[in-house]
C-alpha cells in the first residue's frame, strides 16, 4: 500500500492513507490506455475518430456539471450557456482576431470562466429550484444576445472559416486530441481539487452546508470556485464542439438538451463520484449509438432506463458498486490505520 504521510497522536503512531496497490495499479493501467487513445488517430479510420469526439466531450461536461451539483450542490440546468459562449468566442478569436483555433481554445476557457463571475453573484442569490431556474435564464438572455448580432450571423449562425482551412487531416485529430485532453483536464481537476482543503469544504457543503458554515467553511467562495471552473470547462467543450462540427448556431450551441444529456449521465453514473459521470459517459454513448436509428424510441429507452436506474439505486450504478463493494477507483477517502507495533 502508498501511505500519504505517518502521524503522531497522543503517543501512538498512525498512518493516512489514501489508496492501495490495487488503485496504484489501476492508475498505472489508465495512464496506458490514455496513451493508447492518444495514438487512436493514427491508425484508426475518421468516423471512428470523429464518434470519440462527441464521447470525450460529453464525458468531460459531465465530469465538470457533477463537480458543482455533486459536491456544491449547484443545481444548474444552464450549462449550455457556457458552452454556447465557448463556441462563439473561437469563432472570435479565430476568425476576427486570426488566432489558430486550437490556440483559441485555451482563450475560450478564459471567456467562460469571465462570464461564470458576474453571473455567479446573481446565481448565488437563489436556493434550490429557483437557483436551476436562474442558471437556465441567464443561458437564454446570452442565447437571445448571440442570435441578435448580425456579426454572428444572427440565428442562422456562422461557418468558423479558420477551422475550415484546417483541412479534415488536420482538423479531425486537432478536434480529438483537444476533445481528449479536455476530459482528462476535468477527472484530473475534480480529483485534485476534491484531495485539497477546497475539496474537503465542498464535501462538507454536500454534506450539510449550514453544519459547514458554522464550522468556518465560506460557502460562498468555496462555490465560486467550484462554479467558475464548471463554467470554463463547459466553454473549453463548447470551442472544441465547434471546431469539430464547423459551424456555430445559436438554437444548438445553447440548446437546453445539452443538460439534459448530462442529467441522464450523471443520475445514471452516480452523482457525488468522479466515477460516476465515466459509467453514465459509456451507458449514454452506447445507447445512442445502437437506438438512435430508432427515432423517438430511442428517448422513450433514455427514459426507462432513467427510471429503472433511479428507483433500483437512487445513488447510480457506481453508488451501487461502493455500497456492495466499498471500492473507489478514485480514492478520496482518508484513512488511520495505526503502525504496527504502535503503542496502545
Amino acid at each position: 500500500m502508498t501511505a500519504a504521510k505517518a502521524a503522531t497522536l497522543e503517543n501512538k503512531r498512525f498512518t493516512v492513507w489514501v489508496a492501495n496497490r490495487t488503485n496504484l495499479a489501476i492508475g498505472i493501467f489508465g495512464l496506458l490506455i490514455v496513451v493508447a487513445l492518444a495514438l487512436f488517430p493514427t491508425y484508426a479510420g475518421t468516423p471512428l475518430t470523429r464518434r470519440l469526439v462527441d464521447f470525450f466531450t460529453l464525458l468531460a461536461l459531465a465530469q465538470f456539471w457533477n463537480l458543482m451539483l455533486g459536491y456544491a450542490g449547484l443545481i444548474s440546468v444552464g450549462q449550455q450557456g457556457f458552452i454556447g459562449i465557448g463556441s462563439y468566442t473561437l469563432w472570435l478569436f479565430s476568425d476576427i482576431m486570426h488566432i489558430n483555433p486550437f490556440i483559441s481554445v485555451i482563450f475560450a476557457a478564459i471567456g467562460g470562466a469571465i462570464i461564470a463571475f458576474p453571473a455567479a453573484s446573481l446565481v448565488f442569490k437563489l436556493k434550490g429550484g429557483y437557483l436551476a431556474i436562474g442558471t437556465w435564464v441567464i443561458a437564454e438572455i446570452l442565447r437571445l444576445i448571440v442570435a441578435n448580432i448580425k456579426r454572428t450571423g444572427g440565428g442562422s449562425g456562422i461557418t468558423i472559416q479558420a477551422a475550415t482551412k484546417l483541412g479534415t487531416t488536420v482538423r479531425v485529430p486537432g478536434s480529438y486530441w483537444w476533445a481528449l485532453a479536455s476530459a482528462v483536464i476535468a477527472i484530473a481537476v475534480t480529483y485534485f481539487l476534491l484531495r485539497s482543503r477546497t475539496g474537503l469544504a465542498l464535501k462538507a457543503i454536500r454534506d450539510n452546508d449550514l453544519a459547514a458554515e458554522s464550522n468556518g467553511v465560506n460557502l460562498w467562495r468555496t462555490k465560486l470556485y467550484t462554479y467558475i471552473i464548471g463554467g470554463a470547462g463547459c466553454a473549453m467543450v463548447g470551442a472544441i464542439v465547434a471546431i469539430h462540427l464547423l459551424r456555430v448556431q445559436p438554437a444548438a450551441a445553447f440548446s437546453i438538451n445539452w443538460t439534459g444529456y448530462l442529467i441522464f449521465i450523471s443520475v445514471i453514473g452516480g452523482v457525488g463520484t468522479i466515477e460516476g459521470p465515466i459509467i453514465g459517459t459509456i451507458i449514454y454513448f452506447v445507447l445512442r449509438e445502437t437506438t438512435s436509428k430508432y427515432g423517438e424510441w430511442y428517448f422513450i429507452v433514455l427514459g426507462i432506463l432513467a427510471i429503472i436506474v433511479t428507483v433500483w439505486s437512487p445513488a447510480g450504478i457506481y453508488g451501487y458498486v461502493v455500497r456492495k463493494t466499498n471500492f473507489f477507483l478514485f480514492p478520496l477517502q482518508r484513512k488511520l490505520r495505526m503502525l504496527e507495533g504502535a503503542k496502545e
